[in-house]
């Protein structure tokens, strides 16, 4: 949920406007040249006079879906991992990979996704990076073995990153700033609550016998037939999102102002119901250059009505390599103090809470699973499930599993029904705590807020080793990924504070980068120490997640100190 949700922090802050050097415009009537019920609109001012209605009601609609394929994603192969387990023969250090792989592609793809936002638009890359998820899911559901999954699952990641990311940018670029943190807010809770949708899906579709041959050759069990319900939403969104308009924005800072009034035009029909030609704003503001049409592109222009015509300054569109300069021409302060050490501490610290938190997320279903087998198991005892004889009994059935595979996969492995009500009372308990997370930081404030809840989960983390039955382990396990989800917040919120606006979103995409970065470091991990013995793994939580509090005590107050 959390690495989500955070995605959303001031992605409407965009980078600032060029200059126009000649006063002309390919779109826009010179602004000296009418009334000034007449002069051009900048964006805010015409996305406000556009409305707020079925549009805009048709659009968060349309974010439910992807929405969801972004959680997917990320989150589907926790679920498989206890089923899945016969089928692809899967060590515990298996089980860690195919938990971190689509981290992987998300961090190698950041950049690229970023640079075709920026250029070939925002729709483009929704659509077509759904659509391309959609294929990866669909080829992990197919999957044979253990490499055809890991390579699916990387590809997944590295596809769905772009149209995750580009996803928020697209929502506030069709709102007025009134409206932005709303909008944000309404994806947050259906973040939150699409993780409610993954254990129930698993609920509905992991008992069933579906076992059967697919053109002949393909075995498809049951977690391969919730693995195609999974792509159902990636598809959902390519397809739909294809017939959503091109942001606004995006046109007018390509130079595309006469396109981007028509798409206003449009949004201001559907929002009002009123004809087209009363929409108020009759011209846009120049933010760059006029430039030549690139293939499969129109650019409209009219004439400038003054009557000494300037021949309208030509631009190409930027190619890769001048925009990474541009790009590593604005980041020059972050190599320099302030930023520099700033900029270190939060990217440190995001590592450390991702480690911690999407480490014991997405490990829970794997230990909710064992816990309700081992349980099933010595139901007539008195052996109490403390959670290292969880851990050391799922150690013990994994290599029971790979040595003897053919007695112990005799019979298909069913999984307790506790299973899945453990996942969903965590996952209700993270979105309960989405809810109250606003209200507690306007109370005590974001910084208090950031540096005692990591101080709590990383006494959550440790305490984990000492549970002692299975109600203790989802008490614990819940508070630790409602409290940590909700420091994820707290630290964003800290970041786009004490950044200058023309960083911020840089900031907060290598913020993230370095979170997923730890969430790929934390899986890995936790396998290894998980057969060194029982206590490593929750120390590790432990330590990252107060180490992570430590380093919040030292984080400016967003409050008292901002750098500009």
């Amino acid at each position: 949920m959390a690495e989500n949700s955070a995605e959303n922090v001031n992605r409407e802050k965009a980078k600032e406007s060029e200059t126009d050097t000649d006063g002309n415009s390919n779109s826009t009537a010179v602004a000296s040249s009418g009334s000034p019920d007449d002069a051009p609109a900048d964006f805010d001012k015409a996305i406000v006079a556009s409305g707020f209605g079925r549009f805009n009601l048709i659009l968060l609609l349309v974010t439910v879906p992807a929405t969801c394929a972004n959680m997917f994603e990320s989150t589907t192969m926790s679920y498989i991992l206890p089923i899945a387990e016969c089928d692809l023969h899967l060590t515990l250090t298996d089980k860690g990979v195919l938990n971190a792989c689509a981290y992987a592609g998300m961090i190698i793809s950041a950049i690229p996704w970023g640079y075709l936002a920026d250029t070939k638009g925002r729709r483009k890359v929704l659509v077509y990076g759904y659509l391309l998820t959609c294929i990866c899911v669909l080829g992990s559901a197919l999957s044979q073995n253990f490499i055809m999954l890991v390579t699916f699952k990387f590809f997944g990641g590295l596809m769905v990153n772009g149209p995750a990311a580009v996803l928020f940018t697209y929502l506030t670029e069709m709102h007025g700033p009134k409206y932005r943190p709303n909008v944000l807010m309404v994806v947050g809770m259906i973040t939150s609550t699409s993780t409610l949708l993954l254990p129930m899906l698993a609920w509905g579709i992991f008992p069933r016998p579906w076992d059967f041959l697919l053109f002949g050759s393909l075995d498809i069990h049951s977690w391969q037939i919730f693995l195609f319900v999974c792509a159902l939403p990636s598809l959902v969104s390519g397809l739909v999102l294809y017939f959503m308009p091109e942001s606004p924005r995006f046109l007018m800072s390509q130079g595309r102002n006469e396109e981007a009034l028509e798409m206003l035009k449009m949004i201001y029909h559907v929002n009002t119901g009123k004809p087209k030609d009363t929409y108020p704003i009759k011209s846009l503001i120049l933010e760059v250059p006029s430039r030549d049409a690139q293939k499969d592109e129109a650019i409209y222009t009219i004439e400038n009505k003054s009557e000494d015509k300037v021949e309208p300054v030509k631009r190409q569109s930027r190619t890769l390599i001048e925009s990474l300069r541009a790009g590593m021409q604005q980041m020059k302060p972050m190599f320099h103090k302030p930023l520099l050490g700033l900029a270190l501490h939060c990217y440190t610290m995001q590592f450390c809470i991702f480690l911690g938190m999407n480490t014991i997320r997405l490990w829970l279903p794997q230990l909710f699973a064992s816990m309700a087998e081992y349980e099933a198991e010595h139901a007539n005892e008195d052996d109490s499930a403390t959670m290292c004889t969880i851990l050391e009994y799922s150690v013990n059935k994994t290599a029971e599993t790979l040595t003897n595979h053919d007695n112990a996969c005799a019979v298909p492995k069913t999984i307790s029904m506790d299973m899945y009500i453990n996942n969903i009372i965590v996952s209700f308990c993270g979105l309960v705590g989405y809810f109250f997370a606003g209200a507690i930081i306007r109370l005590i404030g974001a910084k208090r807020l950031l540096t005692y809840g990591l101080l709590v989960s990383g006494v959550l983390g440790i305490a984990l080793y000492w549970s002692i039955n299975s109600l203790t382990t989802i008490i614990i396990s819940s508070a630790f990924v409602t409290v940590s989800g909700v420091a994820v917040s707290s630290l964003l919120g800290a970041v786009v504070a004490l950044f200058p606006t023309q960083l911020r979103s840089l900031v907060v995409a290598i913020a993230m980068m370095f979170g997923r970065l730890g969430a790929l470091s934390g899986n890995l991990l936790f396998p290894v120490f998980v057969q060194i013995g029982c206590v490593p793994p929750f120390v590790m939580v432990a330590s990252v997640m107060l180490l992570a509090a430590v380093l919040s005590y030292f984080v400016p107050n967003p409050k008292k100190a901002a750098f500009t």
